[in-house]
């Protein structure tokens, strides 16, 4: 019979307070602005503003705290319309011209979806990046946790 080892807790799992920061949808209007929100809230640095390196910051070590953090993203909803195909097919756009020749097809595939109005908006591709840091992620010891209020 196997015995399973008990996993390290997470940074959520600890009984220290970590810190809160809190965006506001409202001034998500577009990607650079849902960026500058980031900067805003979370006080960063120069971090390279772009989907990979927002990946990179919930890690820590970029200016974000190490154990963690809590993101309230309040008004949401008025995020997810911003960040909605329109914007998504934007960056797509922009994403193909200077992407690597070998995914070119992979992003213009993502392209014409969005413009058909199917597959992920940027605003799905956010809160995924998120919850890949987050609980049940699997960078979750992270800790980032994710509050929405919409």
């Amino acid at each position: 019979m196997a015995i399973e080892k008990p996993s390290a807790p997470s940074p959520a799992d600890s009984p220290v307070k970590r810190p809160t920061f809190e965006i506001d949808g409202a001034r998500c209007t577009g990607l650079a602005a849902f960026y500058a929100e980031l900067d805003r809230s979370l006080g960063l640095a120069d971090w390279g503003h772009n989907l990979d390196a927002f990946n990179d910051i919930l890690r820590g070590g970029f200016g974000t705290p190490a154990g963690g953090f809590v993101l309230r993203w309040a008004r949401a909803r008025e995020a997810r319309t911003h960040l909605g195909y329109p914007a998504t097919v934007a960056h797509l756009e922009a994403k193909v011209l200077r992407c690597h020749p070998s995914n070119v097809a992979f992003v213009q595939a993502d392209l014409e979806a969005a413009r058909r109005g199917e597959g992920q908006t940027l605003f799905e591709i956010v809160l995924e990046i998120l919850a890949v840091h987050g609980p049940g992620g699997h960078s979750q010891g992270d800790g980032i946790d994710l509050e929405l209020s919409w």
